[in-house]
C-alpha cells in the first residue's frame, strides 16, 4: 500500500512502534546508551535474599497478611577486589514488582519483558498447596522474583533504566517516581488494541506468524505441565504405597526368627523409598517453574504483536486519512466528484459554490494535506524504528528460550534416571537383605 504525496510517495509500511519522541525519551532515560550494552550485573550483584511475612493495613484501612521479599544488592568491584562488604538491601511487595513491570512493559514496548512468577499456585498436583502463604511456595515465588530481576538486570536495554536502578537501591519514594514517569497515561486499552487487531490491513507477517507461534507454545507448554502434575500424583501414590512393604516386612520380622533381622532390614529400605518421594516432587516443581516462566512469557510475546497492530493500525488510518483529504482536494479543483457524498447532493439541492469559498476550503485542504504527509512520514519512521528494535529483542529472547528450555529438559531428564536408580538400589539392597536371611 502506498500513499501519494504530490512530487514524493510515502511507503505505508506494515510494521510498528513507538514514536521517535518516544523513543527518544526512552533513551534518555537510561543511565548509558543503549549501544554500550553494559549489563548491571557486571556492575552490580543482585539477590532476593529472603520472604518475610508481615501484618499491616491496606487502601481500604482492613488488617491484612502479607509477604515482602529482601533485595540484596552488593557492588561487584568489592567482591572481585578481595573485599565481602555487607550488601544493600530493602524490602519490596510482590505488588511493587508488578508495578515495575508493568511500567517496563508501556515503557519499552518493542521488549519481551521477562514474566513475574505466578501470584497464586497453578497447575499443580493435588498435594501442593495452592495457598499463597503457604512457606514452599513463598520460597519458589522468591526464587521467581530473583530471577525476574536477573533477567531485566541483564537485558541490554531494561538493565539501564533509572527506575529499575531506584527500585533496587531505594526502599522510599520509588512509587512516587514511578508514577511522575506519566507510564500510566501512555498505556493502550484492550479494547483499542482488539480494535486495531481486527482492522489492520497489512500486518508485518514475521509478527503475525509470532502471535500464531506464542498461542501453540502456551497451549503446549501448559498440556505439558498438566501432564507432569498427574505423572506427580500417580508417582507421589507409587511410592507412598512402598510403605505398605515397609510396615507388613516389619510385622512379619516379629513372628521370625532366623529370617526376622533380614526382613526388619528390608523393611527400614522401603520405608526410607517411601518418605524419599516428598524431596523428589519438590525438585520437580523447581523444574515445572522454568516451563511456567515460559508459559507466562508467551503474553510479554503477544504484547508486542498487538503494539505492532496497533501502530500499522494508526499508521493506515493516517494514509486513509490523507488519501481522502487529496480526493477531496481533487474534486474542488475538478468539480467532479467521484463517489457519493452529502456535498455532492448539497451541491446539486442549492447550487454550486461561489469561488471565494472554494479557495477557502482548497486553503484548509492544502494545509491539511501537509500535515497529513507529516504525520504519514513520522508513523512510517515509528513503524521502522519498531520493527527493527523490536525484532533485534525477539531474536534475542528466541536464543534465550532455547537455550533455557533445552537446559531444563535435560536437567529434569537425568533426575528421573536419578530416580530411577535410586528404585533400582532399592531392590538392590532388598535383595541382598534376603539373601542374608
Amino acid at each position: 500500500m502506498m500513499a501519494v504525496s504530490g512530487p514524493e510517495e510515502i511507503a505505508v509500511i506494515g510494521n510498528t512502534d513507538l514514536t521517535s519522541a518516544e523513543l527518544e525519551n526512552n533513551i534518555k532515560n537510561t543511565m548509558v546508551e543503549i549501544e554500550k550494552g553494559t549489563s548491571l550485573l557486571r556492575k552490580m550483584e543482585i539477590s532476593v535474599g529472603e520472604a518475610e511475612k508481615r501484618t499491616g493495613k491496606n487502601t481500604v484501612n482492613m488488617l491484612e497478611i502479607y509477604t515482602v521479599y529482601l533485595i540484596e544488592t552488593r557492588p561487584v568491584d568489592a567482591v572481585t577486589e578481595g573485599i565481602t562488604p555487607a550488601p544493600d538491601s530493602l524490602w519490596r511487595r510482590y505488588s511493587e514488582f508488578e508495578l515495575l513491570r508493568n511500567y517496563l512493559l508501556v515503557t519499552y514496548p518493542f521488549v519481551v519483558v521477562a514474566p513475574l512468577p505466578e501470584k497464586r499456585a497453578e497447575i499443580v498436583w493435588h498435594k501442593l498447596s495452592a495457598d499463597n502463604m503457604d512457606p514452599d511456595f513463598v520460597e519458589r515465588r522468591r526464587v521467581g522474583l530473583e530471577n525476574f530481576l536477573l533477567r531485566v538486570a541483564s537485558h541490554p536495554v531494561l538493565c539501564n533504566d533509572k527506575i529499575f536502578y531506584i527500585f533496587l537501591t531505594e526502599e522510599k519514594g520509588w512509587k512516587e517516581m514511578v508514577y511522575e514517569t506519566g507510564f500510566q497515561a501512555k498505556a493502550d486499552s484492550r479494547l483499542k488494541a482488539m480494535n486495531a487487531a481486527f482492522r489492520v490491513k497489512n500486518p508485518d507477517k514475521r509478527f503475525t506468524e509470532l502471535k500464531h507461534y506464542s498461542d501453540e507454545l502456551q497451549t503446549v507448554v501448559s498440556q505439558l505441565l498438566r501432564v507432569r502434575a498427574r505423572v506427580a500424583d500417580r508417582l507421589y501414590g507409587v511410592y507412598k504405597v512402598h510403605g505398605n512393604y515397609g510396615r507388613i516386612f516389619s510385622e512379619w520380622s516379629a513372628i521370625e526368627k532366623e529370617m526376622g533381622d533380614g526382613l526388619q532390614s528390608a523393611g527400614h529400605h522401603m520405608d526410607a523409598y517411601a518418605a524419599s518421594v516428598d524431596d523428589i516432587l519438590e525438585e520437580e516443581e523447581h523444574y515445572a517453574d522454568q516451563l511456567k516462566e515460559y508459559l507466562f512469557y508467551t503474553e510479554a510475546l503477544r504484547a508486542v504483536c498487538r503494539k505492532h497492530e496497533l501502530t500499522q493500525f494508526e499508521l493506515e488510518m493516517a494514509a486513509q486519512d490523507l488519501a481522502s483529504k487529496k480526493q477531496q482536494k481533487e474534486e474542488l479543483v475538478t468539480g467532479t466528484v467521484r463517489t457519493f457524498s452529502l456535498k455532492g447532493m448539497t451541491s446539486k439541492l442549492f447550487g454550486q459554490e461561489t469561488a471565494e469559498q472554494r479557495e477557502a476550503k482548497l486553503q484548509v485542504l492544502a494545509q491539511q494535506i501537509e500535515e497529513g504527509e507529516e504525520t504519514v512520514k513520522e508513523k512510517n519512521t515509528e513503524s521502522d524504528e519498531f520493527v527493527k528494535t523490536a525484532w533485534v529483542d525477539i531474536e534475542r529472547f528466541k536464543d534465550q528460550k532455547d537455550r533455557d528450555l533445552k537446559e531444563a529438559l535435560i536437567s529434569y531428564a537425568i533426575m528421573q534416571i536419578s530416580r530411577c536408580k535410586k528404585g533400582i538400589q532399592l531392590w538392590t539392597n532388598a535383595k541382598e537383605c534376603f539373601n542374608k536371611m
